[in-house]
């Protein structure tokens, strides 16, 4: 999934056309994505092919499209102070342009079925706050990553105002995740081939758009409590 708009020479280059295309559609979500360069979470020698509107895999580590994350960052609403689950949370990228925006007083929490993600994000985010000359502009909610079953995670676990699922689910599995949600949170998540946007409320409203996302896996280490 992508291709949705002209590759760019670099980040900025990239995030013009997805500002002018209108998936980057707010001043929060364009800093966000200014401040991380999507090329900085791509495998050396990997890195010609991060500013083109286009998903990347090479083993576990995957990056969905640059339109797949405008559209999903923007359906967020994304506000200082929220708290944040991110089922899937692959290399960290989208957590921590989450983070610039939910700020210190934010809770940004990550659960991904594969260590070797895990640990990749954890060095990313590391050089990002270590060396990223954009880290001291912002106030910064650290993400905290986890190995783990999205679909394993106690019931009875801390609720979340937003919460983000970038791996493909079933539509029995839809009321299962907004047990994790707070009254007044949203829910973005791909429903059978289509993303939907969920905000839980006295009734429950959606907006779906057609995107691709990888297949949720079963199996894996339980998430006890985060």
């Amino acid at each position: 999934m992508g291709g949705a708009v002209s590759a760019g020479e670099d980040n900025d280059d990239l995030i013009d056309n997805l500002k002018e295309a209108q998936y980057i559609r707010t001043e929060k979500v364009e800093q966000a994505f200014r401040a991380i360069d999507r090329g900085d979470y791509y495998l050396n020698g990997y890195r010609d092919s991060a500013y083109k509107d286009l998903a990347w895999k090479h083993g576990n580590i995957h990056l969905s499209a640059p339109c797949i994350y405008s559209e999903v960052m923007e359906a967020l609403k994304l506000q200082p102070g929220l708290s944040f689950l991110n089922l899937g949370s692959g290399t960290g990228y989208l957590s921590t342009m989450v983070g610039l925006i939910i700020g210190p007083f934010g809770v940004n929490h990550g659960v991904e079925l594969h260590k070797d993600v895990v640990e990749y994000a954890r060095e990313k985010l590391d050089d990002f706050i270590k060396g990223s000359d954009s880290f001291d502009k912002f106030e910064f909610c650290e993400p905290v990553f986890v190995v783990g079953n999205c679909l394993e995670i106690s019931t009875d676990s801390h609720q979340y105002d937003r919460i983000y699922c970038g791996a493909g689910v079933q539509k029995d599995h839809e009321n299962y995740m907004k047990v994790l949600l707070k009254i007044g949170g949203i829910l973005v998540m791909p429903i059978e081939d289509q993303v939907s946007a969920t905000s839980l409320l006295r009734d429950t409203r959606s907006n779906t758009k057609r995107l691709a996302f990888r297949k949720l896996a079963h199996g894996g280490k339980q998430v006890k409590q985060l």
